[in-house]
């Protein structure tokens, strides 16, 4: 076998190539390719990468090479910095990049390396998600932002760049659902909007948890008419159980909408 290479077979039988390649005593696996030369040259490829040559990443992205794009970068950050990872991620001073593609990178803080070490990022028609646990996840959940938030409205990017996802520059503007914040001149206030066969606004309030709670209302109220919706609702982890159920009872629900369920609820018994 040529240096770097050795054989394996795939259960029908038939042979493949394995490349690897040790370097300051840690052993990497380069992939799997149908010829020995093949397999010999991303053996040699990858020594030139952690041997200096090129020296920058940007002409590292430059050269043609066999050897698969995350495979580079891996190498790359391991020469650069002395850790690998499996997936495609790159350490900076404090932060880290985690590229899904050359021109596709993602800046995250340190906080987050472990999980993304350990979970690949996918792009699927502009969202971000990773498989955990057999689900997909999209990577906003991480910041409290729901899966039906829309950039510049329920959140938005502090520096105008949204492949910046360290926790500074995320800021969430409505973190609960059916929830709007609303900014006039009369100062800060919640409207809550549920939707049926439409949206319907159950109220605007003081607090956003209060705006929270008052969405929860409406979401029992419509259950206890006879919608058979499937509703999100909202966690108050900062209320006890006590303080919950004191401002749910104090809560006030707009007449419109408690006029809607009712219309709702007497559509249902005469056509049943």
């Amino acid at each position: 076998m040529l240096p770097g290479v050795y054989i394996a077979y795939k259960k029908n039988g038939t042979a493949y190539y394995r490349a690897s390649v040790t370097y300051r005593n840690k052993h990497i696996s380069l992939g799997s390719f149908h010829t020995e030369e093949d397999a010999n040259l991303a053996y040699r490829e990858a020594g030139r990468l952690l041997q200096g040559m090129p020296a920058s990443m940007e002409d590292a992205f430059s050269l043609p090479t066999i050897l698969s794009f995350g495979k580079v970068i891996s190498l790359l950050n391991f020469r650069d910095n002395l850790i690998y990872f499996k997936n495609p991620i790159y350490l900076k001073n404090n932060y880290f990049i985690y590229y899904i593609s050359k021109s596709d990178e993602l800046k995250f803080d340190i906080d987050d390396l472990f999980y993304y070490s350990s979970h690949k990022i996918m792009r699927r028609k502009g969202h971000l998600f990773v498989s955990d646990y057999g689900m997909q996840i999209n990577i906003l959940s991480r910041y409290g932002i729901k899966n039906y938030a829309v950039a510049g409205r329920d959140y938005y990017f502090a520096n105008e760049d949204p492949t910046d996802f360290r926790y500074s520059n995320i800021i969430v503007v409505n973190r609960y659902y059916g929830v709007e914040k609303i900014s006039s001149s009369s100062g800060e206030h919640y409207k809550v909007t549920i939707h049926i066969n439409g949206n319907y606004t159950v109220g605007t309030y003081q607090s956003e948890e209060k705006a929270a709670i008052a969405y929860n209302k409406a979401v029992d109220l419509a259950k206890s008419s006879g919608v058979s919706k499937s509703f999100q609702t909202n966690y108050l982890e900062q209320l006890s159980p006590r303080q919950y159920a004191e401002t749910y009872s104090q809560i006030k629900i707009s007449e419109k909408y408690i006029n809607y369920l009712k219309a709702l609820a007497d559509a249902a018994t005469l056509s049943g």
